[in-house]
């Protein structure tokens, strides 16, 4: 039986191997997986994951942890008792590494590998070029007067008040907008869900994910109302096959953007001024402050309320679950960690640029 396992571990390293080997052509990567293999293997499973009423990728990640948590209890119990033996210990650290070897090649088989695409810098053949401060000064100003707009719009013309499947139904009709100027953002069929461990992403620092083990788009609708458009249309951004975080931050950019619904552009450019502003703020604090002081109070207030949020949710959990994403990111081609979520302002001020607009 043991002999068997290492015969079988050995076939998964040489997978690992061709995997790896593959990934390191980003061509051939976006060629083959990206908008080949990968549009079909996604499309598949937002199908037949779709119609479901809840998610089914949560449940499987919480049975997942209950599992884990038996085993680990079962491990330790062998450990005080003392029976633990030279083979038992190989025999169980065989099956561990199987296991991780198994999750590693189905994860990146169905969507991992599309960390290694070239992207929507070469879709949209723009220059990410590193920016000057006045470069960010140009965008934050911009995305200033964007949220103000919004926001006085929203406030003109009464609260907004969306049902979650109202968002997640407009976030698909804003990539159907965006579609018509960018092809390979067309999005069907639709799939996101309300994640039911929202709670616990309060607490543990996430406020949407994608489950590439089910196709299945999750949406912390726990957190502040308008914050959720602009979440919701990032993670599909993940479905759509852009892994990486400033991709995806900027592929919901673009649908966001392209909606005619001003809850949806107070989402998106909110979201996005606090990114270029926390850049701004590292190379000129006193700009930063002076462009936050330019918000409306009822954009203060929203911001209020967001801080509020956070630290009613603050414990010493979170910073630890934010070090290991972070490492995470940093072993799938994104060196900056969970910085990664602010480097799209590198795309945004690209993407002016060329088109002048955002």
């Amino acid at each position: 039986m043991y002999k068997k396992k290492l015969i079988f571990a050995g076939i998964l390293l040489l997978l690992v191997v061709f995997i790896r080997i593959f990934s390191a052509n980003a061509f051939i990567v976006e060629q083959y997986y990206s908008i080949g293999i990968y549009a079909y293997v996604g499309s598949f499973f937002r199908r037949i994951t779709g119609w479901l009423p809840f998610s089914l990728g949560d449940i499987l990640y919480g049975l997942a942890a209950i599992w884990l948590l038996w085993k680990a209890s079962m491990g330790v119990r062998v450990l005080f008792k003392k029976q633990i033996t030279a083979k038992l210990f190989l025999r169980k650290s065989a099956s561990v590494i199987i296991a991780l070897l198994i999750i590693y090649i189905v994860f990146n088989l169905l969507w991992g590998i599309n960390y290694n695409r070239l992207g929507i810098e070469r879709q949209l053949d723009l220059k990410l070029e590193k920016y000057s401060p006045e470069d960010l000064k140009t965008i934050s100003n911009i995305l200033l007067q964007k949220v103000n707009e919004n926001k006085g719009a929203i406030v003109k013309y009464g609260p907004i008040t969306l049902s979650n499947k109202e968002i997640f139904n407009r976030s698909a009709e804003a990539y159907d907008l965006a579609s018509k100027k960018f092809l390979f953002l067309q999005y069907n069929p639709a799939s996101v869900k309300t994640s039911l461990w929202g709670w616990l992403g309060n607490y543990t620092g996430f406020s949407g994910y994608y489950n590439p083990f089910t196709g299945e788009a999750q949406v912390n609708t726990t957190v502040p109302k308008f914050l959720q458009p602009y979440i919701t249309c990032h993670e599909i951004a993940h479905q759509l096959g852009y892994a990486k975080e400033k991709e995806a931050n900027f592929v919901g950019y673009l649908a966001a953007a392209s909606s005619k619904d001003s809850f949806f552009l107070y989402s998106v450019y909110l979201d996005l001024f606090l990114y270029a502003d926390r850049n701004l703020y590292s190379i000129d604090s006193t700009a930063s402050r002076s462009l936050a002081n330019q918000l409306l109070p009822s954009v203060k207030a929203d911001l209020k309320e967001l801080n509020e949020f956070y630290l009613k949710h603050q414990n010493p959990v979170e910073p630890v679950i934010r070090w290991m994403y972070g490492k995470y990111l940093q072993s799938n081609q994104q060196p900056s960690g969970v910085l990664s979520y602010d480097e799209v302002t590198g795309f945004l001020i690209a993407y002016y640029k060329k088109y002048n607009h955002l």
